[in-house]
């Protein structure tokens, strides 16, 4: 089937490719397109983002995470009844390895915009432009954006001296004075929770684009045959257990796909909230609490006793949870934030967290269950991601350890519940998610 579909890349990290590739998104919603948005590697905000501005669901497709079958059937299924997809990579274009925008590209037959970052610089940039089309020339190259340029003289210096040298074309700009740019924290862009994708937002992303870009041609430039894909309809067993899901603005980080593994082998999902509910919802067999920033929301969550008294109830009964990064520190005994404030939490692990300045861990995973658990049986693996700026202290003997990773990183388990600083993808290894419905 006939439709526009690219990869927005760029050279780097911080260049823009979120900004760029929301102003295209609001542009093209704004023109009546149905769009439906993507995103390359295991980022969380971004895919928020993305829902909000467009209103449907954006995906994951993380080849690493979720193999190279999974990908392109998920995105041949969710590109169906779209006019135009928007896949936004992470990164630089060529980091990940096979993981990576440009490599996610060339796997899915992908034209790529690319958002170049021209700050500080001016016919210099075409090198940058010329050395994607050597390092990888099987890789097709749609456009370039010129993000934040500082005049109209400073744009047309660049489009030129790129159309020179490269084959590459230039498809407009964003000003640097657009006054769009999203407000950042320490793990990365405010969330789509934290209220950013406001009306008037969107409507300074539109106004640039139509603005300062060829729509029309980056239409035309990215329009591709997506091959139909024989889609098998996955059994799904008939609901017979509820989950609890933490889902509010300290707890946003989820992969939409791991709630369909758990639909599909018979859980309904009731989502509740942390910070503003009195208690788990009524009738669950388990609790599934995701990460986020529970750090910043510290003191509403540790005020928040009956909540913190009925998660704590449920587990020490030995009701069923599964908690990842964010959750695990809610389910420690309090979370040290960076001034030396110290706010109670659930106390199910019997360790403090402790917020750091800087990065602690940050990259791909791969588990390895070395006990039973309501992840699985011992030996099972799955594969997730890391990142965090808090650390554990170390968990004492008495508190079993369930899984490992050759990084070093360490699920743990107190009664029925298990947690961990990895957030899992369910899709590289569906079992998962039914021996979590199982175990209930």
């Amino acid at each position: 089937m006939k439709k526009s579909a690219f990869v927005i890349t760029a050279l780097q990290s911080g260049a823009g490719k979120t900004t760029v590739a929301l102003a295209l998104m609001a542009a093209l919603v704004r023109r009546g397109l149905r769009v439906q948005p993507f995103k390359t590697g295991p980022d969380f905000i971004d895919p928020g983002l993305h829902r909000q501005l467009t209103g449907v669901n954006s995906w994951n497709l993380d080849r690493w995470m979720c193999g190279d079958a999974y990908v392109k059937r998920l995105f041949a299924e969710k590109s169906r009844g779209a006019d135009v997809c928007v896949i936004e990579g992470a990164m630089g274009i060529f980091d990940g390895g096979d993981a990576s925008s440009a490599a996610t590209a060339k796997h899915l037959a992908l034209p790529v915009v690319v958002a170049l970052d021209v700050r500080g610089t001016a016919e210099t940039a075409a090198a940058l432009i010329k050395g994607i089309e050597v390092l990888d020339p099987a890789l097709i190259l749609a456009g370039v954006i010129l993000n934040r340029t500082g005049s109209d003289r400073h744009y047309i210096r660049v489009k030129e001296a790129i159309e020179a040298h490269c084959n590459c074309p230039v498809l407009g700009h964003l000003p640097i004075d657009t006054g769009i740019r999203i407000p950042e924290r320490h793990l990365g862009l405010y969330t789509a929770e934290d209220g950013v994708i406001r009306p008037e937002f969107v409507q300074r992303l539109s106004d640039a684009v139509e603005d300062s870009i060829n729509l029309d041609t980056l239409l035309t430039a990215s329009s591709v045959d997506i091959p139909p894909i024989d889609i098998p309809v996955p059994l799904r067993r008939a609901p017979s257990v509820r989950i609890g899901v933490a889902r509010d603005n300290a707890f946003c980080f989820y992969y939409e796909d791991n709630f369909d593994f758990l639909r599909a082998a018979g859980a309904e999902i009731i989502f509740f909230s942390p910070l503003n509910g009195a208690e788990i919802p009524e009738g669950v067999q388990a609790l599934y609490i995701g990460g986020g920033y529970p750090e910043l929301y510290a003191g509403r969550l540790s005020s928040n006793t009956p909540m913190l008294q009925s998660i704590k109830a449920f587990a020490l009964a030995g009701g069923a949870v599964y908690a990842e990064c964010g959750g695990f520190m809610y389910l420690s005994l309090g979370i040290m934030d960076i001034d030396g404030r110290f706010h109670p939490m659930a106390g199910i692990f019997p360790v403090k967290t402790r917020m750091a300045k800087k990065r602690v861990r940050l990259g791909y995973r791969e588990i390895t269950l070395t006990s039973e658990s309501i992840l699985g049986q011992p030996g099972s693996t799955a594969r997730g991601h890391e990142f965090h700026y808090s650390e554990m202290e170390q968990m004492p003997p008495s508190v079993e350890t369930i899984y490992d990773t050759a990084e070093g990183t360490a699920g743990y388990r107190v009664q029925n519940c298990v947690a961990g600083y990895v957030h899992l993808h369910f899709a590289s290894n569906p079992a998962v998610s039914e021996a979590f419905t199982d175990n209930l």
